[in-house]
């Protein structure tokens, strides 16, 4: 199985996840273009996607969804709130509605190879969930937009090789920052974003021996950047009474306007 997040940022999301026969995305929040270019640098068409699982309707998450949908006739799965939300969205254009699937939180499904886990996430949007893929025995998951963890979250994230986990942003930073009072309240509320510290805290709850990758994403444009969120997620690690070191483990950053390097697990 491989992963790679071809964007990752508040100005857009696209993640890949695939195995050898089974080709997905989870969101489509960048341009048909440059979704269609990353998935090309890791040789797949597409017109070979299975499937698109889509975490909630907010734009940088879905704004090249409808392009891609109506070009390659793909599905495009979703809980039945986040369906209804994308529907209103004017700006998407045409495709197929036929296209949508509705998904439940808690409810595997497989499309090809992959089993496929929604789970709950708090965050403001209608019904938005992260997501945990498996082939075989082989496990990862995508849990970004969260507004804080508690122990649902941690018990759907146990046993991973690789996650993707939000940092999106650093406390201090944020709000000492131009952002206006409401929107600061919103990003640190209980649905709004995880900061730098709380994910090196709920990745405490995670780390296991066979781990292999942590990719940290949805960084903010304003309120971060990778340097930092990498430190301080390493000293949460370093700091914590699990037994492991950071150094124990492959820690990366996504970036907004690159490709992560191919994750094989």
């Amino acid at each position: 199985m491989r992963l790679v997040s071809i964007a990752s940022g508040s100005s857009g999301n696209c993640t890949y996840i695939g195995s050898d026969n089974t080709h997905l995305l989870v969101d489509a929040g960048i341009s048909n273009k440059r979704i269609e270019q990353g998935l090309n640098e890791i040789g797949v068409k597409g017109s070979e996607l299975g499937g698109i699982v889509i975490t909630h309707e907010h734009s940088d998450h879905i704004r090249g969804l409808g392009i891609l949908a109506r070009k390659y006739g793909i599905p495009v799965y979703g809980t039945c709130e986040t369906l209804d939300e994308i529907q209103k969205k004017k700006g998407l254009g045409e495709y197929p509605k036929e296209l949508l699937t509705k998904i439940r939180p808690d409810v595997e499904f497989s499309v090809g190879e992959l089993s496929i886990l929604p789970f709950s996430i708090d965050h403001d949007a209608a019904n938005p969930v992260a997501y945990r893929f498996r082939d075989g025995r082989k496990q990862v998951a995508v849990a970004t937009d969260m507004g804080h963890y508690d122990q649902y979250i941690i018990d759907h994230l146990q046993g991973l090789d690789a996650l993707l986990i939000e940092s999106n942003h650093d406390v201090n930073m944020l709000q000492a920052g131009p952002y206006p009072y409401y929107l600061k309240r919103r990003i640190l509320g209980e649905h709004g974003h995880l900061s730098n510290e709380n994910a090196g805290r709920l990745l405490n709850h995670l780390l296991h021996d066979h781990l292999k990758y942590i990719l940290l994403g949805h960084l903010s444009k304003e309120n971060n950047y990778e340097a930092l969120a990498y430190e301080t997620v390493k000293l949460e690690i370093d700091q914590g009474e699990t037994g492991y070191r950071s150094s124990d483990f492959f820690i990366g950053v996504a970036k907004r306007d690159e490709m992560s390097q191919i994750l094989y697990v």
